[in-house]
């Protein structure tokens, strides 16, 4: 088992399963949005982002797979999933605070070099607020289950690598 999670990623099986998990993860948020009319917040905005990384980084080995493609899809998959993880709990925190100075913003806070929301406002502008819980699922709200999501993202990555690292360990 160790062997197979430490050489997972020279398979290109296991990128295509991660680059097609985040785009059907955009796909539903892009579903939620323009066929259910649930109107992304900059919470959401940033999670969407981070689900982009993810694909973007399996993109990555998936198109030319070696050593430093894998490196850099293994680092953009991390940051990624864990950047998302948190933003996903932050959102949480905000949805589930009494205070009333719960707010969030709207504008998103991209760099100056890459304003996504002005690029493709389609999919980056923020027209929701933070605080609204207009879904649910099983009894838990979106920002809920994408903390299921982010972490699942996050442990398979630690998984994968501590499996390289033990499996270097016993040669």
């Amino acid at each position: 088992m160790i062997n197979f999670l430490a050489n997972l990623g020279r398979q290109p099986l296991a990128w295509v399963l991660l680059f097609s998990s985040a785009l059907l993860l955009e796909l539903t948020a892009l579903y939620f949005q323009y066929a259910m009319n649930l109107q992304p917040c900059i919470m959401c905005i940033y999670q969407r982002t981070a689900v982009f990384g993810i694909l973007f980084s399996a993109l990555i080995p998936l198109l030319h797979n070696n050593i430093l493609t894998r490196l850099a899809g293994y680092i953009g998959v991390g940051v990624s999933a864990i950047w998302g993880l948190l933003i996903a709990i932050e959102h949480v925190d905000l949805q589930t605070s009494k205070s009333i100075f719960s707010i969030c913003e709207i504008v998103p806070n991209f760099p100056s070099w890459a304003p996504l929301h002005e690029w493709l406002p389609n999919i980056f502008a923020a027209t929701g607020d933070c605080g609204d819980i207009n879904w649910s699922f099983l009894g838990m709200s979106m920002p809920q289950w994408m903390i299921v999501v982010f972490a699942i993202y996050s442990a398979l990555l630690v998984l994968v690598l501590l499996s390289k690292l033990i499996n270097k360990k016993a040669r």
